[in-house]
C-alpha cells in the first residue's frame, strides 16, 4: 500500500493504493542523459571535460557497458555543442569514431568480428594448405585402438566381506 496524501493535516483523506498506478507515475520520469549535467563556463574547462567524457565513453564501450556509454556519448555531444566548431577537432574525430563503434554494437558484423577473434588470425602471405589426396587411404591409415589389457582372473574375497560359505548355499549351487 502506498500513501498518496501530501498534506500534513491528520484529518485529510488518505488514499491507499496497491501500486497499480506505478506505471503511470514512472512514465513521467525519464532516463537521465548526460546532457542534463552541468557544463563548465570557460573553454579550457569544457575541453578538459570533453576529454574526460571521451575517455569514459571509450572505456564503457570496450567493457560493453552500453548504458554508461550512451550517457557519456550524450554528455560529450552536449559539450561539443557548447564549444565552437573550430575547437577540439581531434576530440570530435575521436567522438565520431566512438559513436560508430557504439552504433555497431548489435550488428551481425560485430558478432562475426567477435567470433573471428577466437580463431587465429591468418596473414595475407600465408600459403593455402595442400589438398588432401584421397579419403580411402586416410581411412585405412587411421591407428587401431589399443587392445584391452588382460587383468587376469580376479576373485572377490567373499569371506573378508562377511559372506562366509554356508552349507545351504553351497548345496543349492551344486544342484
Amino acid at each position: 500500500m502506498v500513501r498518496r496524501s501530501q498534506s500534513s493535516n491528520p484529518r485529510s483523506v488518505v488514499v491507499l493504493t496497491s501500486g497499480t498506478d506505478w506505471g503511470t507515475r514512472a512514465a513521467g520520469q525519464r532516463r537521465s542523459s548526460g546532457a542534463e549535467s552541468p557544463i563548465p563556463k570557460r573553454q579550457p574547462a569544457k575541453i578538459k571535460a570533453l576529454q574526460q567524457t571521451i575517455r569514459v565513453a571509450r572505456l564503457a564501450i570496450n567493457t560493453k557497458h552500453w548504458n554508461e556509454a550512451r550517457y557519456a556519448l550524450s554528455r560529450a555531444r552536449a559539450l561539443t555543442n557548447a564549444l565552437s566548431t573550430n575547437v577540439a577537432l581531434q576530440e570530435r574525430e575521436q567522438l565520431s569514431a566512438l559513436r560508430k563503434k557504439y552504433a555497431a554494437r548489435n550488428t551481425p558484423a560485430a558478432k562475426n568480428a567477435k567470433q573471428g577473434k577466437s580463431a587465429p588470425a591468418k596473414r595475407a602471405g600465408d600459403k593455402k594448405p595442400a589438398p588432401k589426396k584421397s579419403t580411402a587411404k586416410s581411412a585405412a591409415q587411421q591407428p587401431k585402438p589399443a587392445p584391452v589389457r588382460d587383468l587376469g582372473d580376479r576373485f572377490i574375497n567373499r569371506a573378508a566381506l562377511g559372506y562366509g560359505p554356508t552349507g545351504e548355499t553351497q548345496g543349492s549351487r551344486t544342484r
